[in-house]
């Protein structure tokens, strides 16, 4: 299998991460990829970012499908100016939990004027705070290929403490269109279970439709969904065992609802093991019809790694490894999408030894 990695945003004074909390959008040719940077800290070794130092958030945009990149800021206006699904890697005073206690505008509010989330050049992004208990959530629209973002709009609380959203739905028509959200435990940890959030309003109003997936001691976290069939809807989520965060089994599971998103039921594990603090799906269905999930690997030798299925995920073939040249776990959070002509590109975040800057990269394949 050919792979060309190719640089999507590299500074040796910054640390770029977690493409996997945004997004990845595409029309044709023309890419766009969310991430977040802040300042390096190698002491840190894991996350080796100074948490002392605010975030801003990124995109980087491509028109030649993902073989050179320019990185530019996302504008989609967020409360107080402070980096968006970044507030666990910042000290609180510089999150946007933070800016929302203080009320620093703009505020996220209910979306009054519906949305057409059948427009063409409509790009969908979700964002929080922090994580656990408390963590509040909300959306933007672009209907110019991401250059200009509009909101921040208010996603309810479903009667949970907190929701972990992340970019992740299914849009079905005009007004139609399901959200795979992340909420927190009774208890305030991270990671209660993944369930889906329905609009039939343009996105005015959501109603919690049903549970993908709930935990039983761990955590079930960061959903990546398909639509199969009208009926038909798969969900990859990322899983932990229990214990403490680096420890303990790292899996990824697959759900499959026949309803429409009412019930679900368990149909495989893709991945038996994602290494050292897991690592979240990447999940898209090939141009021929085949389904592709990529995932970074957080064990020795460590790297981003692939599975596909030819039967609706129900068996899953042997894994191939993209790369595996990282210096540490610190890497992954895929987003992946497949060109007009076939080429799958996957982008995440990577490093080249422990401590270093970590930086966002893109594999080009073909599977």
């Amino acid at each position: 299998m050919e792979t060309e990695h190719v640089i999507v945003y590299r500074q040796e004074d910054r640390y770029a991460g977690w493409p996997a909390n945004y997004g990845l959008w595409a029309w044709g040719d023309e890419l766009v990829l969310g991430f977040v940077v802040g300042h390096p800290r190698p002491e840190e070794r894991f996350h080796a970012r100074d948490r002392g130092r605010p975030f801003s958030t990124m995109q980087a945009r491509s028109l030649d499908g993902g073989r050179t990149w320019a990185a530019e800021p996302l504008t989609a206006p967020a409360p107080g100016g402070r980096a968006l699904s970044a507030d666990e890697h910042m000290l609180p005073e510089l999150g946007l939990d933070s800016a929302l206690a203080q009320g620093l505008e703009p505020l996220p509010a209910p979306l009054q004027e519906p949305l057409d989330f059948a427009d063409p050049e409509l790009a969908l992004l979700c964002a929080r705070t922090g994580l656990g208990g408390g963590t509040r959530s909300w959306f933007y629209a672009s209907f110019d290929r991401c250059h200009t973002w509009q909101g921040p709009y208010a996603l309810p609380m479903f009667g949970q403490t907190g929701i972990e959203a992340r970019t992740d739905c299914l849009i079905d028509d005009a007004r139609t269109c399901t959200l795979f959200l992340t909420a927190a435990k009774a208890d305030g940890d991270e990671g209660k279970g993944v369930f889906c959030a329905r609009t039939v309003d343009g996105g005015r109003s959501f109603a919690l439709r049903s549970w993908v997936a709930t935990s039983e001691g761990g955590y079930v976290i960061m959903p990546s969904s398909l639509r199969l069939s009208p009926e038909t809807i798969v969900t990859a989520v990322r899983v932990h065992g229990g214990g403490v965060f680096d420890e303990g089994q790292h899996w990824i599971d697959l759900y499959r609802s026949d309803d429409d998103g009412l019930t679900w039921r368990h149909v495989a594990r893709p991945v038996p093991d994602t290494g050292r603090g897991g690592n979240p799906p990447g999940m898209l269905r090939l141009h021929d019809g085949r389904l592709c999930l990529t995932y970074g690997y957080r064990a020795e030798p460590y790297g981003i790694r692939a599975r596909l299925s030819d039967d609706e995920g129900t068996t899953w073939g042997e894994e191939l490894v993209l790369r595996d040249d990282a210096g540490s776990h610190d890497i992954g959070y895929p987003r992946t999408i497949q060109r007009p002509d076939g080429t799958v590109v996957t982008a995440y975040y990577y490093n080249d030894r422990l401590g270093a800057a970590a930086y966002i990269a893109a594999t080009l394949w073909r599977p």
